[in-house]
């Protein structure tokens, strides 16, 4: 059973490597049947709050409940319930998708018959149909990563662990790979992901913003916008994003500008500041006096990558 509505408990998790923590005294909930998302930059923590979750590392102190069961006390009661897709590609790329699926069956102890089933159901799931005989190997990215999470939901987990498992994927792979994601939500699975993508983070139902162990914001994505965003984001298309960048970071040390944040996106620049729009015609001059055009500007809504740099900084 699930205690209080939540997948997972954590209470104070503490992880250190001699001197080192990874991990510093966190606490978080995940409730059942959500997408809850773990951000934060490499080195940050995500993965070693994974494994303390799946009973791979001992936590340094605290706790953590996993469907309802001390991890760190009894980790064999919760593998048979939970799944797990980690960084590193978890297939065996001689093996040909139909003898993977099957290794993962035995594996997970399933019956002939569960193994047909499960089986069929993962191929019309990922859309593997027809590519039973391919060898993994000879899989594109998106369709290896898919394969991936069938068979680490192939025992019907109540629970599904994935560590950025989009990495180095191509963007319409990465919808996809979404798309069966809030399938496995709608069936009531709770997902635990960790991205550093922030368009992916989007689509979490809540989130966890990591940053050197610490837990630095939580919620919906929009209460993060809320409640971690200070200023206003206006949004400009100069003629040289790069040379405004530095022209405007200029001006905001040099005390001309009261900026929060200035950054590149793409060839589109963001700037960050309280009551922006009085601004405005500042940044514009800024700009001209740097020989660079401002182009269209607008105030727009913060993205999760505009919180996300904000939080960093």
């Amino acid at each position: 059973m699930v205690s209080n509505g939540h997948a997972i408990q954590a209470r104070g998790l503490l992880k250190q490597f001699g001197d080192f923590t990874a991990v510093s005294g966190i606490d978080f909930n995940v409730r059942h049947g959500e997408i809850f998302g773990f951000l934060g930059p490499n080195g940050s923590g995500k993965t070693t709050t994974i494994r303390m979750m799946l009973g791979l590392l001992q936590p340094t102190g605290g706790t953590v409940e996993v469907l309802g069961v001390p991890v760190a006390r009894q980790p064999e009661r919760i593998r048979p319930r939970v799944g797990y897709m980690s960084q590193q590609f978890s297939l065996y790329n001689d093996l040909r998708v139909i003898e993977n699926l099957r290794f993962y069956g035995q594996v997970y102890g399933l019956t002939d018959t569960e193994m047909v089933d499960r089986i069929n159901d993962a191929l019309h799931m990922a859309g593997l149909e027809g590519r039973e005989s391919v060898r993994t190997r000879d899989l594109a990215g998106g369709w290896r990563q898919r394969l991936a999470l069938t068979a680490a939901i192939l025992h019907r987990p109540e629970l599904v662990f994935l560590d950025e498992p989009t990495a180095g994927v191509d963007p319409l792979s990465r919808r996809a790979f979404w798309d069966l994601l809030y399938e496995l939500a709608a069936e009531g699975i709770t997902v635990f992901v960790t991205t550093h993508y922030m368009d992916e983070a989007e689509h979490c139902h809540r989130l966890a913003l990591l940053q050197r162990g610490h837990i630095i914001a939580r919620g919906s994505p929009e209460q993060i916008k809320i409640d971690m965003m200070r200023g206003k984001v206006l949004e400009i298309a100069p003629d040289d994003p790069g040379r405004a960048v530095g022209a405007l970071r200029e001006a905001s040390e040099a005390g001309r500008l009261p900026l929060e944040e200035v950054a590149l996106y793409g060839a589109l620049v963001h700037v960050v500041a309280p009551e922006i729009e009085t601004h405005m015609a500042t940044i514009i001059a800024e700009l001209r006096g740097a020989g660079v055009e401002p182009g269209e500007m607008a105030v727009i809504e913060p993205s999760l990558e505009d919180v996300f740099v904000a939080c960093m900084r």
